[in-house]
């Protein structure tokens, strides 16, 4: 008997046995050797080393189906999670349609990928522009009015004022999140993270989110809450790019034929990676910073041509960007125009390296890994403390963000007068300031002295930053000050996080690390010649790396945000050393917020226990493959529809061979089909009373490529009578005739890294022998079968030696 055939045999048995059972739970059939050693494992209550078996039976034994939930949190709500359909689905339709084109027609369609990057950067430019504009005028005029109330020393009043002022802030942007846009909440990265992973992440990218996130990061932002806009302007940048790709929204959308053409997942994904890195480049006006954030952290597929084209994006921000600014800088746009394009310049500073240097720079370095972890580790559990707060209603998420304001405005206000006033040196000319910026701050304190903590907190976040990063000031802070200030951000960046507004990570970890920092560098004093303010930039780089676990991207961000090349080996090296330390403790904060929300992302590195599983026994552990024929009933199509939620099914046909001496007959793998083009099929009606194949013409009259492209899955809509249930379909035009196969002796490892590197959606699973009457698809894989948790929970002896392997 062949392998094949005992696998037939096999499966029809374990199937005959389930029948009466739900359909979602399986046992693997147990030969009598394994019957036999279960249960001697149940009368010695114990469990064998798995390396004791004998050769003649299993490593592996499972104890139950791979189990998982297509449903994950996106914004608020649980949703129906599925996967993008990035591979090239050809069929015939699309070969034709491909075939049919004209020289011109393909240089029409290379030309909309460059006017829609341009475009995407260009717009993204011209609202990070007035979000800056925004913010700084919202703020500004609200310390100023502050602080002429602490000048006449009304100090109560002057409390009033600001926590007043920043309540109804917050107020504004939790109410956009809570009752308009849930999806805006947060900095939106993970899920842009997920998208380009496979991951279709529903209601992420329409209008209402596009709105929401601009004026509820305008109205966090300014209530001084412990977060930046720099998230919210990366998934601010994704969205635009999504509704120039598809014509704008679902209901209100452009029906121009070219912009049909991108209405499909593949050219969704390069023009949302656009998006993504002119948002980075728009909040820190780094271009390059920008596409290597990209190619770094979010996208999972990456090409020459997208990495032109989301330059050319970046590029064009930059442009909108500096035109901007220097129409400002003239006294224009109000209390905007300060700052110029790079943001935290510290080119002024001196740096000379000194062989003692290496000590406080691989210090840094390790205390920013440590802490780091020990960030994601805490803002873990907070955040899956507010996710049971936030399921009791909106009503609860409102008075959560109210409570964090309230706390914020109180410890920014008050916290200045516990520390002691400083004498200005006579050096500083511009000691004390009495506005709404400045390095020396006099705030409650008499002429001539200045407040330092008032310095960085009394202040909006980006002017702490430059406060905090100035150089050239020595003796500016006091080290219990900036203690203060560090221990007050940790606890606000863990606590402000996860509340309903747009939010961002970077301002608050970057002020977190120039904090430690600074300190460092005061501690070093004379036995190093570095500055202290860039010690906090150092400092700040760290922390970010050791939470976010990103290098070649922080590089080059923190020297278009410093203006200082001459960082550039220290910043290496501070980075590296970091993230080397915080990837032996846990994963990055946005894999941790992905397991939070239950997104299936596929990682880039498959666990080590994954070269030990074969894709045939994944198969073996998943319900019988649903095929169809390449013609076939329509009774059978509307059966599969309504009784599998799959979004994909095998064609099979029946064919002949002719060795030399007779005829054989055997079954083709003709190719894989979606389940939104057999619903094309059923609401179209392309039934044929005969069972024959149909013409390319007749295809070609009711089909074209532009309209498979839809995910239109509902195929109850498509009312099917009694007559028509006995016609048939002709499946071999819609058919994807050139799918992605392995082998079943295959690893789980190495099917995981095709699997994730060419973007797919189905995996088939051929057997290793072909014989007569054996089906030539024994399995599907899709990215819930590889993710490692799933894979876990069917397989507890490979958990179980990965505890022994840890314990050893």
């Amino acid at each position: 008997m062949s392998i094949n055939n005992f696998r037939a045999a096999t499966r029809q048995s374990l199937q005959l046995l389930l029948m009466d059972e739900d359909t979602s739970k399986f046992a693997e059939p147990a030969t009598e050797t394994t019957r036999v050693n279960m249960d001697r494992e149940d009368a010695d209550g114990e469990e064998r080393d798995p390396e004791a078996n004998p050769l003649n039976e299993p490593l592996l034994k499972r104890s139950r189906t791979i189990s998982f939930s297509h449903l994950a949190m996106v914004g608020a709500k649980v949703s129906h999670i599925e996967s993008l359909d990035y591979e090239i689905n050809e069929n015939d339709i699309f070969k034709h349609d491909w075939r049919s084109r004209s020289p011109v027609q393909v240089l029409q369609y290379i030309f909309l990928k460059w006017t829609l990057a341009f475009l995407v950067g260009l717009l993204t430019g011209l609202i990070a522009t007035a979000i800056n504009l925004a913010v700084e005028n919202i703020a500004g005029y609200k310390l100023l009015a502050v602080s002429d109330f602490v000048e006449e020393e009304r100090y109560f009043k002057g409390f009033v004022l600001l926590t007043t002022a920043n309540f109804f802030l917050t107020l504004f942007a939790a109410v956009l999140c809570v009752f308009f846009a849930p999806t805006a909440a947060g900095p939106g990265i993970p899920e842009i993270k997920a998208y380009l992973n496979g991951v279709d992440t529903p209601n992420m990218y329409g209008a209402n989110t596009l709105i929401v996130k601009i004026f509820g990061s305008i109205g966090a932002v300014s209530a001084g809450l412990d977060l930046g806009k720099e998230g919210p302007l990366v998934h601010t940048g994704a969205c635009i790019a999504s509704l120039l790709g598809q014509g704008g929204t679902e209901k209100h959308r452009l029906k121009c034929h070219w912009l049909r053409c991108f209405n499909n997942d593949r050219d969704r994904r390069d023009i949302i990676t656009c998006g993504a890195s002119s948002g980075v480049c728009a909040a820190f006006r780094a271009p390059v910073g920008g596409v290597l954030f990209s190619l770094e952290e979010v996208a999972t597929w990456w090409r020459s041509a997208l990495l032109w084209r989301t330059f050319f994006s970046t590029a064009i921000v930059v442009v909108v960007l500096r035109a901007f600014i220097d129409f400002c800088s003239a006294g224009n746009c109000g209390l905007f125009g300060t700052g110029g394009l790079v943001m935290f310049d510290v080119s002024d500073a001196i740096v000379t390296y000194h062989v003692m240097d290496i000590i406080p720079i691989t210090a840094i370095g390790i205390i920013g890994g440590v802490l780091g972890s020990l960030y994601n580790y805490l803002l873990h559990k907070v955040l899956r403390l507010y996710s049971l707060i936030n399921e009791k209603g909106k009503l609860q998420k409102l008075l959560l963000s109210l409570f964090v304001s309230l706390f914020t405005s109180a410890c920014l206000y008050g916290l200045p007068f516990l520390a002691p006033c400083t004498k200005c040196d006579a050096s500083q000319s511009d000691c004390p300031t009495t506005g709404r910026t400045g390095n020396f701050k006099q705030f409650n304190c008499q002429d001539g002295y200045y407040n330092d903590l008032a310095t960085l907190l009394f202040t909006t976040n980006d002017d702490a930053v430059r406060n905090i990063f100035s150089t050239n000031t020595p003796n500016e802070f006091h080290p219990l000050s900036l203690l203060m200030f560090f221990a007050l951000y940790c606890i606000l960046g863990l606590f402000t996080f996860g509340i309903a507004v747009p939010s961002g990570l970077f301002l608050p970890i970057i002020l977190m690390g120039s904090a430690y920092g600074r300190l460092l560098g005061m501690a070093m004093g004379s036995y190093t010649q570095i500055d202290e303010g860039l010690y906090a930039v150092l400092g700040a780089a760290s922390l970010m790396s050791g939470s976010m676990r990103m290098t070649v991207s922080l590089c080059v961000i923190f020297l278009e945000l410093t203006n200082n090349l001459r960082l550039l080996p220290m910043t290496m090296i501070v980075l590296l050393i970091s993230k080397t330390v915080g990837d032996s403790f846990n994963p990055s904060i946005y894999e941790i917020i992905l397991e939070l929300k239950g997104l299936p992302f596929l990682s880039a590195n498959p666990e080590p226990w994954m070269r030990h599983l074969t894709v045939g026994e994944l198969a073996d552990a998943k319900p019988a493959v649903v095929t169809l024929c390449g013609v076939e009933k329509v009774a059978r199509i509307v059966e599969v529809l309504r009784n599998t939620s799959y979004s994909g099914f095998p064609i099979l046909d029946d064919g002949d061979v002719q060795p030399e001496e007779s005829v054989t007959k055997v079954t083709e793998l003709h190719g894989l089909i979606l389940r939104a083009h057999l619903v094309q099929v059923l609401k179209k009606k392309w039934f044929t009373p005969e069972k024959r194949r149909r013409e390319e013409w007749e295809v070609r009259e009711s089909f074209n490529w532009v309209e498979l492209a839809d995910r239109e899955t509902n195929f109850e809509e498509a009312a099917v009578t009694k007559e028509e249930m006995e016609m048939y379909a002709d499946l071999h035009p819609f058919t994807n005739t050139t799918p992605y196969t392995v082998v079943e002796k295959m690893s789980v490892a190495k099917a995981l890294v095709q699997f994730r590197q060419v973007g797919l959606r189905h995996m088939l699973i051929v057997p290793r022998y072909q014989a007569h009457g054996a089906s030539p698809v024994i399995g599907i894989l899709t990215r819930q079968d590889l993710l490692a948790h799933n894979i876990l929970s069917c397989f507890p002896h490979i958990a179980n030696s990965r505890g022994s392997e840890k314990q050893t």
